[in-house]
C-alpha cells in the first residue's frame, strides 16, 4: 500500500473555555473529501472513505488515540514526541468530513498556538495508507484504504514568506532573548542550504524547510 497524504488549506481556530476556566483551543473544518479529484490526481469514493472515517472514529478517536503531528512525517508511525493536535471528532457531511482537533500543550502544540494566536493560516493534511487504480486518469482509492491520522501542515502562504524572511536576513523576529545565538545559527545553516538549491528545488522542498526550522527552533 501507499502511502496517501492529502491537504486542506484553510481550517477555523476556535477558542473555548471549559467549565475550570481553561481556554481551549481547536483546529475545526473539512478534514477529508470523498468523490472528487484532488491535487494529487486521487479521488476517494464515498462508500470507501465513510467506512474507513468511522472506524477511525470508533476505534481511535473515542479511544483519544488521534494523535496528530505538526509536520509532513516520512511514514505512517505516530512519533509522540511530534504530536501537536488530538483529534476529538470526524462526522460525515455530505462529500465532507468535518473534523475538530484540540491543540495539544506539548511543544508541536505550542508552536501551532503560538502561530494561530499570530493569526497564521494552517491546514490539515490526513495520513493514510491504500491502493490505487486508475480509472479515466483519475487515481482511485481503493477499499483497503486505513486512515492513519490527520496532521497539522502549513498553509502555502507560510513557507514562502518563510523563504523571503530567512533570505533578507532579517532575523529579528525569531530571536527570544534566551539562547539566541543558536537560533542565529539555525538561520545561516538554513540559508546556506537555500542559496545552495534551484528555483525548482526551494519550490519543491519550501514546505519541508519549513517544517524543519520550526522543530530546530523549537527544539533548542
Amino acid at each position: 500500500m501507499k502511502l496517501l497524504r492529502e491537504v486542506n488549506e484553510h481550517v477555523d481556530h476556535l477558542i473555548e473555555e471549559s467549565a475550570a476556566g481553561k481556554k481551549n483551543h481547536y483546529l475545526s473544518g473539512v478534514f477529508m473529501e470523498a468523490g472528487v479529484k484532488n491535487r494529487n490526481g486521487r479521488s476517494y469514493p464515498d462508500e470507501v472513505l465513510s467506512n474507513e472515517a468511522l472506524r477511525f472514529q470508533n476505534e481511535i478517536v473515542k479511544e483519544n488515540r488521534g494523535f496528530g503531528e505538526l509536520g509532513h512525517p516520512q511514514g505512517p508511525a505516530i512519533n509522540l514526541d511530534r504530536v501537536a493536535i488530538l483529534i476529538k471528532e470526524i462526522n460525515k457531511a455530505g462529500t465532507q468530513f468535518m473534523g475538530k482537533a484540540l491543540v495539544t500543550e506539548t511543544p508541536m502544540g505550542q508552536i501551532v498556538k503560538g502561530l494561530l494566536e499570530g493569526e497564521a493560516k494552517l491546514g490539515v493534511s490526513s495520513r493514510a495508507l491504500g491502493s490505487l487504480k486508475e480509472e479515466d486518469h483519475v487515481m482511485i482509492v481503493q477499499p483497503d484504504l486505513k486512515l492513519i491520522t490527520v496532521d497539522v501542515v502549513a498553509d502555502p502562504s507560510a513557507p514562502n514568506a518563510f523563504v523571503q524572511g530567512i533570505m533578507e536576513g532579517n532575523s529579528e523576529w525569531v530571536e527570544d532573548g534566551a539562547g539566541g545565538w543558536k537560533t542565529m545559527e539555525i538561520i545561516e545553516n538554513t540559508k546556506k542550504k537555500i542559496k545552495k538549491m534551484s528555483i525548482s528545488e526551494i519550490n519543491e522542498r519550501k514546505v519541508q524547510l519549513f517544517e524543519d526550522f520550526l522543530v530546530k527552533v523549537v527544539s533548542k
